[in-house]
């Protein structure tokens, strides 16, 4: 605020430059759904790696295809992605530890091999520190079986400290917890005896026991198939493809199919593309188990296209791609498995943005496919010129480049069609600068709407539209043939400004990826003497 003098002197003010710098949103965060074998049901979790998967949700299981998605997202130059565990009805193992009544972290039959082993061999001077006596606190192990994993809690209290025993296991533990509404036993849980000579701690065969484990009577079941409404979910109690309320940002969205040739229930591509355009990101769409060539899918007057009822401008948030992989299977001797593509293809559209920008088709020699084996169709061009006219993208083999993506339209690519959002490139840099402006402008309300905000809104705006030109995200010689930015009063007439509003027209020319090449040969002829 302006200074008031009172004295003679030099008096500083500090005077806001009126830059607001816009920050381009990410472009490749991929939402997955389904089954996993363990993990999370109640909240979304983001992971940065395969190994995260692993740690959070077990490894690849043929049971939970949603696995094998994400291995090939990370395989292919995946970043970040969003897990979404649907449980549709599994159980919770629970067992009572020597009176500390716990249970497993997650539904799911994995916990059904839970042990867990109480001991005294506490800290006197940890329990002094905390003002407790020794007896006052034990040491919990558990151990999963399943995978020989081991976890270890020591000096754990029921009395209120640092390391009361429910907190501990809630906040660090990734395979325990305590029963919820359960009290803690008003006794302290007792000890385990210790192993015989030689024998370790989670032998089955030693009588008695040094641990506790899960009685058949309090085994967990995996919950049934999911269909459609599991899929879907509720928007109120945010479950389904409605977990994703929770994440502040996806751009892609996959959804394998629950069992390996099931399939997705009729109706899910169609909720999730309408969420798609409500969050500003895309939906990959695997194609039906029964698509086994490219006349199959063209039969009937493309009969088997329009079924997927994925129409209208809401198409232009999704994209196909045909057929679907083979890939090794590591739980079956790495014998050829067939998968859907999602994964794998939402890993090459991230590859692609890290190496070239959003506005780059993720399709061409450079789109490999990394881990396929073969594909599950071989496609000619004749059968590849087909499809591409309709918006299917196809997956080709050629020699030396192997398997990759060769198509690059968005569901409302067909050419009968004529929509501006033809191609994926253009449709995904259209969405990136939607969210990007969205975030970066929300320090506009509440300002005074005039010329000097008006001013402002031009720079920032345009500073960040120029630093992608620079990069070449758009089509033109200079700035001016590549986008515009008004903001002025044109734009934003006196009744607006009555009714609080601001209109920032933003315009851009994208660049279309080069589909078909034409090369024209013509013979030089010797001259003709006359």
């Amino acid at each position: 605020m302006p200074v008031t003098p009172t004295y003679p002197g030099v008096y500083i003010e500090e005077i806001s430059s009126g830059v607001h710098t816009i920050t381009g949103v990410a472009t490749s965060i991929t939402a997955f759904l389904g089954r996993a074998a363990r993990g999370d049901t109640t909240n979304i979790t983001t992971i940065n790696s395969f190994a995260d998967f692993v740690r959070n949700f077990g490894g690849l299981d043929r049971h939970y295809p949603m696995s094998y998605a994400v291995r090939d997202f990370y395989q292919n130059g995946g970043s970040q992605a969003i897990i979404v565990r649907l449980d549709n009805g599994a159980t919770i193992a629970k067992l009572t530890a020597n009176g500390l009544p716990v249970q497993a972290s997650s539904e799911g039959t994995w916990g059904n091999k839970l042990k867990v082993r109480i001991d005294l061999k506490v800290s006197a001077e940890v329990a002094a520190g905390w003002g407790l006596a020794p007896a006052d606190l034990f040491n919990l192990s558990v151990q999963n079986s399943g995978t020989g994993s081991v976890e270890k809690f020591l000096n754990l209290t029921i009395k209120d400290s640092p390391n009361r025993a429910d907190r501990t296991l809630q906040n660090r533990s990734s395979l325990l917890r305590l029963q919820p509404g359960a009290l803690l036993p008003a006794n302290f849980p007792t000890a385990h005896p210790d192993p015989p000579a030689g024998k370790s701690v989670w032998d089955d065969a030693v009588v008695p026991a040094t641990f506790s484990k899960v009685a058949a009577a309090d085994f967990a079941v995996d919950g049934a198939g999911l269909d459609a409404a599991a899929y879907q979910g509720d928007p109120v109690q945010k479950t389904g493809i409605f977990a994703l309320e929770e994440a502040d940002l996806f751009n892609l969205l996959c959804i394998p199919e629950d069992t390996l040739g099931g399939g997705v229930p009729a109706g899910v591509y169609s909720a999730a593309l309408d969420y798609c355009v409500a969050r500003r990101a895309m939906l990959i769409v695997d194609p039906p188990p029964d698509w086994s060539s490219a006349n199959d899918i063209t039969a009937g007057n493309d009969a088997k296209l329009t079924a997927l009822a994925l129409t209208g401008d809401r198409a232009r948030n999704g994209a196909l791609y045909f057929p679907r992989i083979h890939e090794p299977d590591p739980n079956l001797d790495n014998q050829p498995q067939t998968y859907v593509p999602c994964g794998m293809i939402a890993g090459v559209m991230a590859r692609t943005d890290a190496q070239r920008g959003v506005w780059k088709a993720p399709a061409g020699i450079d789109a490999s496919l990394n881990g396929v084996s073969e594909l599950d169709v071989t496609l000619t061009d004749s059968e590849n010129g087909m499809l591409n006219p309709l918006g299917v993208n196809c997956l080709r083999t050629f020699p030396v480049y192997g398997s990759v993506v060769w198509g690059a339209r968005t569901l409302r690519g067909a050419d009968i069609a004529a929509d501006e959002y033809k191609y994926v490139p253009v449709r995904r840099l259209a969405l990136f600068l939607e969210e990007s402006l969205y975030r970066g402008t929300k320090w506009v309300v509440f300002e005074p709407n005039d010329e000097p905000l008006w001013a402002q809104i031009r720079l920032n705006i345009g500073a960040f539209m120029h630093d992608l030109f620079r990069k070449g995200a758009f089509q033109g010689k200079t700035p001016q043939d590549a986008y515009f930015v008004k903001c002025d009063k044109e734009t934003t007439t006196q009744n607006d400004i009555n009714l609080g509003v601001v209109n920032i027209v933003v315009g851009f020319a994208p660049l279309k990826p080069a589909e078909f090449v034409i090369i024209q040969i013509q013979q030089i002829v010797g001259q003709i003497q006359t």
